[in-house]
């Protein structure tokens, strides 16, 4: 079997135990992964490829994995709520995001929604994120850095309110994790390149119906639509295949829209 790149210092790692359980680590010369089966040695890791075999000082199994984007974001620290993984892939999808575009995103937050933009755009894209609150964009950045091993070059993270700014950027995509999304309509449709898609993330139905109501009325967005993802889980052991007890239902709706050039 080919082996992929080796972990380097300074990037994740996840280990995998015997039950299925993910750990969630920064790899260092002088770090140490403790847990109640014993110790690890970063250097260990370090140099080692993708899906390697350990052993804990104790004799426990580990085993090394290159931490996918969902594996971050649901180990990564967190100030504010993160958008999860099951809503990151429609998100990505239903916005039509893709390298090289340039797209504003209001408010960075924890940071997960930045991660999946910044990687999707990559370096010939542009992702300008704001975030309001000063703690949480430290905390969205802390785990930006962690994962990237830095800001990318081609990730701006900003402090402020967005709509500020709006006039001033032209943008392919507005993606939008804020509690009154409806405020920033009227500077989107100054903003959006024609055709460019709107995208908002809204927990609950009377932000929704505010969110439609100003769509409607700027008379400048199409093809809207609003949907949820439920997502459940199967357990398949042997002949014995069902649902697991629990599922991920509601975390929140997403609205998407295009914006066209006035009548």
């Amino acid at each position: 079997m080919a082996s992929g790149p080796v972990f380097q210092e300074g990037e994740p790692a996840l280990l995998l135990d015997d039950k299925g359980r993910k750990y969630l680590l920064r790899l260092s010369t002088s770090g140490v992964f403790r847990y109640h089966k014993g110790n690890l040695d970063h250097t260990e890791l370090i140099g080692s490829p993708d899906g390697t075999r350990f052993v804990s000082s104790n004799g426990a199994p580990l085993i090394a994995l290159r931490p996918r984007l969902g594996d971050y974001i649901l180990k990564m620290r967190r100030g504010p709520q993160v958008v999860y993984p099951k809503d990151l892939g429609p998100i990505l999808l239903y916005a039509d995001l893709r390298p090289g575009l340039t797209v504003v995103e209001a408010g960075t937050g924890s940071g997960a929604l930045t991660l999946a933009l910044a990687r999707t755009v990559g370096p010939a894209g542009r992702v300008i994120s704001y975030e309001l609150r000063e703690d949480h964009a430290a905390r969205g950045r802390s785990n930006i850095v962690r994962y990237f091993g830095g800001v990318p070059e081609w990730l701006e993270l900003r402090v402020g309110d967005v709509i500020d700014a709006l006039a001033g950027i032209e943008h392919d995509r507005l993606v939008l994790d804020i509690p009154e999304p409806w405020s920033v309509v009227p500077a989107a449709t100054e903003s959006l390149r024609s055709g460019g898609v709107f995208c908002s993330y809204l927990p609950t139905v009377p932000q929704l119906q505010k969110l439609h109501d100003a769509l409607d009325s700027s008379k400048r967005f199409v093809d809207v639509e609003t949907f949820e993802v439920l997502l459940r889980t199967w357990r398949v052991t042997g002949r014995s295949v069902r649902p697991d007890h629990g599922m991920v239902g509601h975390t929140g709706f997403l609205t998407v829209g295009r914006c066209v050039n006035p009548a």
